[in-house]
């Protein structure tokens, strides 16, 4: 049997009501995808709206005050994340992270954050609780989301220079407002602290030996990304990915690095570590060196439909499902169905036929679902 440990409901803002029992009966065992890959993290997205125009993931051009977000009534409550959690993590999710667009944004959602630290795994431990903010409201929020159960963050950076940044997130946001809400994670308790670069080659590779520099021997992982062919407005160009393998060599020629060993099977970061012990990065290279083949993640969107892919074009509806009566178990096995019939692996067919993909593609945006 499946242990919900929830003791109150929340309403976002309307105050506690009593939880009912869950109608989830179903065996906890792993559900694999039709290439053996277990189900493992899960990633929520709270919102669809960003404070930041990156010209990576929500161009102004595309994204501009005409653009036609999600009403209220659409998203999903935090109940009923709060239950879909719950269900993934009787079908082995160990991983929640929230993401948006901006989650920050999101009204209350350090409610959100202290309803989910309840839950438990079929082996009573606690998910592991994860977080994707690009900084801007994190000086005001971090001692509420650590407080709130948050174990773990990751912010968004593009470049320690103020006009590369600006540039960069297009809103002519100062990199010093990010670095203070750092500072504030740091100092709200946060140990465990990522920073993640998008590298675009030719806008921002200058930063990577500041951005390497800055972080050595501050206990934050700094984490090289390369530039995606996320979503169908972003411009993507293969001419303006960096490899991982060259951002590797510019660091290694000035702080001499050596591989580590992955924390977990399935992580999409190869680690390395700084050779004189000043910390760790590390590089996620979805397009020079594919991870599809362990790619152990599902992704939730803001009003509740379930993508398999960052690259995915087709979601499926489960808001219906969660409003229309559906049980916890009649949702878990949809869940199941849905999983085992996956065999998304994008990266790998970009990598065989780039052009015609580029052509004919048309993804989901990452603002809608999330990095």
């Amino acid at each position: 049997m499946v242990e919900r440990v929830i003791p109150i409901r929340i309403d976002e803002g309307k105050g506690l009501a009593p939880v009912m029992p869950s109608s989830l009966t179903a065996p906890t065992s792993r559900s694999v995808d039709l290439r053996g890959r277990p189900l493992r993290d899960l990633r929520i997205s709270v919102t669809d709206r960003c404070n930041f125009r990156c010209t990576y993931c929500m161009p102004k051009e595309v994204f501009d005050q005409d653009y036609p977000y999600l009403s209220q009534s659409a998203l999903l409550s935090f109940e009923e994340m709060t239950r879909l959690t719950v269900i993934f993590a009787s079908l082995g999710v160990e991983k929640i992270r929230l993401t948006g667009g901006e989650p920050l944004l999101r009204k209350n959602v350090e409610t959100l954050i202290a309803m989910l630290a309840e839950i438990k795994k079929p082996d009573g431990n606690p998910l592991e609780l994860t977080l994707t903010t690009n900084g801007s409201l994190l000086r005001k929020k971090a001692a509420q989301l650590k407080a709130a159960g948050l174990h773990r963050l990751t912010i968004s950076l593009d470049g320690l220079n103020d006009a590369v940044f600006k540039k960069m997130n297009d809103v002519d946001f100062p990199v010093s407002d990010v670095l203070d809400g750092i500072t504030a994670a740091q100092e709200a308790g946060f140990e465990s602290i990522k920073v993640n670069m998008v590298v675009k080659k030719g806008t921002n590779d200058q930063e990577i030996i500041a951005m390497a520099s800055h972080f050595r021997n501050t206990g934050v992982t700094l984490r090289f990304i390369e530039f995606m062919d996320v979503g169908s407005s972003n411009g993507w160009d293969m001419k303006e990915v960096l490899p991982s393998k060259e951002v590797i060599e510019r660091i290694h020629a000035m702080y001499p690095l050596e591989p580590i060993e992955a924390n977990y099977a399935g992580e999409v970061a190869q680690r390395w570590r700084y050779v004189d012990g000043a910390g760790e990065i590390g590089v996620i290279s979805s397009v020079t060196q594919t991870f599809c083949h362990e790619c152990s993640r599902a992704r939730i969107s803001t009003d509740g439909q379930l993508y398999l892919c960052l690259f995915a074009s087709q979601g499926y509806d489960f808001k219906t499902m969660l409003r229309s009566g559906s049980s916890d178990l009649e949702i878990a096995n949809a869940i199941m169905s849905t999983w085992s019939m996956r065999n998304d692996n994008y990266s790998e067919i970009r990598g065989q036929a780039t052009a015609e993909l580029g052509r004919s593609a048309h993804k989901v945006e990452m603002s809608y679902i999330g990095g």
